[in-house]
């Protein structure tokens, strides 16, 4: 369930294309009513600076291996998304992480020998393109208003990542992160299902810390995100009742969540 997203592009997008006021001078930006890349996916990485907003509704783990991302759960299953219908509209209002909303525009490097970060989009969104409805990308060589909001939106997001791999950091230098398991047993049924694949926060380790490595968490906000993922775990058992009533829970008692 919990794995981190492809090496090769990020999740959601199919291609990315630089934003050019010369090659894109026409195009604008739509919004969408749906989010068909959201329908097969149940988890959608996180930043620490959302976990408080996305703690109210989803579970949140982290995933397995030596470099964990934070993920919102909305799933339990590959596959399985409890929160979108079958055509990627949400079924109820609720917190939609930043990497949902920052699709299609994303930062990235283009030159291997730089740090530069450029603008870039999937142009297989469909909400980006020559159309006559939406916001204008450029106003001749110059980025629009609704660009230049775009750029800050992602810009804060690549910000509230590097904080987020600072946490995990602290985690990991803490020790702790654990293998995580949880078991649910459906009424009805004589077998639990138990789900494994991610990491979460050893809750005896937590108790057991120095008072200065206490100390500093509580004084940089790092001991309410803890508290933030905890809480939500228990969210998993309502994310399980709704794949339950979707008809979306696999017939193997033993679900893992990779």
């Amino acid at each position: 369930m919990a794995t981190a997203p492809a090496a090769n592009l990020p999740l959601f997008y199919k291609d990315l294309v630089p934003l050019s006021s010369v090659d894109h001078a026409n195009f604008h930006a739509r919004s969408l009513d749906k989010a068909e890349f959201l329908i097969n996916q149940h988890a959608v990485p996180l930043t620490a600076d959302e976990f408080v907003s996305a703690s109210r509704f989803y579970p949140i783990v982290f995933s397995a291996g030596d470099n964990p991302v934070p993920l919102a759960l909305m799933g339990l299953n590959e596959g399985v998304n409890t929160f979108v219908d079958d055509e990627g509209k949400l079924i109820n209002p609720v917190y939609v992480p930043a990497y949902v909303r920052r699709y299609p525009f994303l930062l990235a490097k283009l030159r291997p020998d730089t740090d530069e970060l450029s603008l870039c989009f999937d142009p297989t969104s469909g909400a980006v393109g020559e159309f006559e409805e939406g916001d204008a990308l450029f106003d001749g060589p110059e980025p629009t208003d609704p660009t230049k909001a775009v750029l800050e939106f992602c810009k804060n997001f690549e910000e509230a990542g590097q904080r987020t791999g600072v946490m995990v950091d602290e985690l990991k230098k803490a020790d702790l992160l654990m293998d995580g398991e949880v078991s649910i047993q459906p009424e009805g049924s004589d077998k639990p299902f138990i789900y494994r694949g991610f990491q979460m926060v050893d809750e005896n380790k937590l108790r057991e810390l120095r008072g200065d490595v206490l100390r500093k968490m509580m004084q940089n906000g790092m001991l309410g995100l803890i508290f933030a993922h905890l809480f939500s775990l228990q969210l998993m058992r309502e994310v399980f009742a709704e794949q339950v009533k979707a008809g979306k829970v696999p017939l193997i008692s033993e679900a893992p969540l990779v």
